[in-house]
C-alpha cells in the first residue's frame, strides 16, 4: 500500500512540475510575441516623364482591403505623405470596386537636362504601422492592394528569395485613368508598391510579409482610363506564431 501511494504521489509531482513548466513556457511565449509584435506597411508611388505634361487629372490606385478600409487613406487625405508636391491637389475618390487619388496639376515640367534614360520623377512614400496582425497569407480577400483586383492568375516568382520564403506569387490587373497634353513622344512610368510586414521575436527573430505593384509606361497625350499590370507575392515567410489573444 505504502508503495502504491508513494508511485502515486510521485506520478502526481512528475505531472505537477510538467504542468507548471508547459504553463510558463506558454506563458513566456505569449508575452515574448506580444511585447515585440509589430506589423507595418511600406507604400510607395512614383510618376516618372521625361517631358512636360500640362492640365494633369490623374485618378491613381490606392491600396485598400475589400470593404475599402485603407492605411494609406487618412495620410494621403492630410498631404502626410512625404513627396507629395505642392502644386498638386490630391483628393480621394472611393468608386465601389476601387480607391483612388485625384490628383490634378496644371503641369508637371521637368528640369533641364532631362532625358528618356535620366527622367524626372516624383516619389511618394510612408511607413505606415498597423493597429492589427496583418494577413499576408490572403491578402486578396483580407488586405489592403491596388483594387479592382482583376484576372488575377498563378505566376512564377520573379524573385527567388519569395520562391525559397515558401510564397506564392500572382499577376493581375487593375485601372488607372490619365488625362494630360504632352508630346507625342513623351514617355511617362507609373509605378506604385505595397508591403505588408509582420514581425516577432520568441527566442528568435521571425517575419511573415507580402509585397504587391503596379506598373504602366504611358506614350504621348493621355484621355482616360488604362488597364495596369499588377503583380503579387503572399505568404512569404515563418507562420509558426503563437495563438494567443491579442
Amino acid at each position: 500500500m505504502d508503495r502504491i501511494i508513494k508511485l502515486t504521489l510521485g506520478l502526481f509531482v512528475v505531472l505537477l512540475v510538467s504542468f507548471v513548466a508547459v504553463t510558463a513556457y506558454n506563458g513566456y511565449v505569449g508575452q515574448a510575441y506580444r511585447s515585440t509584435l509589430s506589423s507595418t506597411y511600406s507604400y510607395s508611388c512614383t510618376l516618372s516623364t521625361d517631358a512636360p505634361l500640362t492640365n494633369v487629372t490623374l485618378f491613381l490606385p490606392v491600396p485598400a482591403d475589400p470593404t475599402g478600409n485603407s492605411p494609406v487613406i487618412e495620410r494621403m487625405s492630410a498631404r502626410q505623405i512625404p513627396g507629395i508636391p505642392d502644386t498638386w491637389k490630391t483628393e480621394l475618390y472611393e468608386t465601389g470596386k476601387g480607391t483612388f487619388v485625384k490628383v490634378t496639376a496644371p503641369e508637371i515640367i521637368p528640369p533641364a537636362g532631362t532625358t528618356t534614360n535620366d527622367p524626372y520623377t516624383i516619389t511618394l512614400s510612408a511607413e505606415i504601422p498597423s493597429r492589427r496582425v496583418i494577413d499576408t497569407r490572403d491578402p486578396v480577400t483580407e488586405s489592403p492592394l491596388f483594387r479592382p483586383v482583376q484576372d488575377l492568375k498563378p505566376a512564377a516568382c520573379r524573385d527567388g528569395a519569395a520562391s525559397a520564403a515558401g510564397g506564392q506569387c500572382s499577376t493581375y490587373l487593375t485601372n488607372l485613368y490619365a488625362k494630360y497634353e504632352a508630346d507625342p513622344n513623351a514617355e511617362v512610368t507609373y509605378r506604385s508598391e505595397l508591403k505588408g510586414k509582420n514581425s516577432w521575436t520568441v527566442f528568435e527573430p521571425k517575419t511573415n510579409e507580402y509585397h504587391s505593384s503596379v506598373y504602366l509606361l504611358m506614350f504621348g497625350e493621355q484621355a482616360g482610363w488604362t488597364p495596369v499590370a499588377g503583380y503579387l507575392e503572399s505568404g512569404i515567410g515563418s507562420y509558426d506564431a503563437p495563438v494567443v489573444d491579442l
